[in-house]
């Protein structure tokens, strides 16, 4: 057989302009004054701000969003799962002290419909919003006979920037010094292979109400991942944060470590936090030991910090005047980067 343009093979080269029109906006909406380039172009262009930098450090992160896509296919709800890619990019480059400064997007689909990539999009700059970063650039491509029609793969990656004097590096972490929890939104962007498996997803039981959860099983799961940035350098521009960590995939027990020095431990007090009842609902259905639950979800902390003991009622008092629900969940001990909840 023939094939006579590119459109018979599977990619629609016309759906890919009309993408373009239609996510300017959103695209445009993220942007600062270090943005130099428009969308379309072969490269984002963006002048840093310099002001008060004596030695700048590039910090970048990149993530995808995993199998929770799974339920936005379900479900087909595409708006909000962008936010979770930012997300996962952004809170790992402040655990470096850094402020993000731009995020670039790679998005590959089976079919390239034009309305689905813009509600993709307007997540992403939601996101980016959320981050105070620009979106300046992204890529979107159609993979037909590689992706399934209705699929998709979302993945990016972000860049900021710290004083060098300021990175954090876990260098000043003491025995004595308390870790301090900040509430998640709910699973996040982690361990969707175990959540998909324990309750069986399908379209019906996403659907359906959950009294514990107040909502539908699917609204409670497609929550997206909370954006920490404003608070977090809200809490650096007025006390010493000595450690920082993001509790992604791996949960406490492989990511709280990440933010310690040699020669210390934590201590996690699990009752000095109410632990969110999707993931009760998660460990009692599908019969998980509690310590696989630590370590493969956050358990309602998506972000941890470790400070001076007395700082720690002045951190969760600046970090609930943001916006969120801090708590003093631990201590830093001696040891060899063990975690041990108790």
């Amino acid at each position: 057989m023939e094939v006579s343009s590119y459109k018979e093979a599977g990619v629609d080269v016309t759906a890919g302009y009309k993408s373009v029109e239609l996510i300017k906006k959103s695209v445009q909406s993220t942007h600062d004054k270090g943005v130099l380039t428009d969308i379309g172009g072969f490269g984002g262009l963006y002048a840093p701000n310099m002001e008060g930098i004596s030695e700048p450090v590039l910090v970048s992160g990149t993530d995808g969003v995993g199998t929770k896509l799974k339920l936005a296919f379900l479900m087909d709800k595409h708006n909000t799962i962008g936010q979770d890619c930012v997300a996962m990019c952004v809170n790992d480059i402040i655990c470096a002290g850094a402020k993000p400064m731009f995020f670039l997007d790679y998005l590959a689909l089976g079919k390239n419909i034009p309305e689905k990539v813009a509600d993709i999009v307007e997540g992403i700059a939601d996101g980016c919003k959320m981050a105070e970063c620009s979106l300046v650039g992204g890529e979107t491509a159609e993979m037909p006979g590689f992706y399934p029609e209705g699929e998709y793969d979302l993945a990016g990656f972000a860049v900021g920037m710290v004083d060098k004097k300021d990175i954090i590096d876990s260098s000043t972490i003491n025995v004595g010094d308390k870790l301090i929890g900040i509430a998640s939104s709910g699973v996040h962007s982690n361990g969707f292979s175990l959540v998909r498996k324990v309750f069986e997803v399908n379209k019906e039981n996403l659907n359906q109400y959950v009294e514990g959860l107040g909502k539908t099983l699917g609204e409670e799961l497609l929550t997206p991942t909370k954006i920490y940035v404003k608070p977090m350098l809200e809490l650096l521009r007025q006390i010493e944060v000595k450690g920082i960590s993001h509790v992604t995939g791996g949960g406490f027990y492989e990511n709280l470590p990440r933010m310690l020095r040699e020669g210390v431990s934590l201590e996690v007090q699990k009752e000095s936090y109410p632990v969110l009842n999707i993931f009760k609902l998660l460990q009692e259905k599908g019969n998980v030991p509690e310590k696989d639950m630590y370590g493969t979800f956050n358990m309602g902390i998506g972000m941890a910090l470790i400070v001076a003991e007395e700082d720690a009622d002045k951190a969760v008092e600046i970090l609930n005047e943001q916006g969120e629900k801090a708590y003093i969940i631990g201590k830093v001990t001696a040891g060899n980067g063990e975690v041990e909840i108790i």
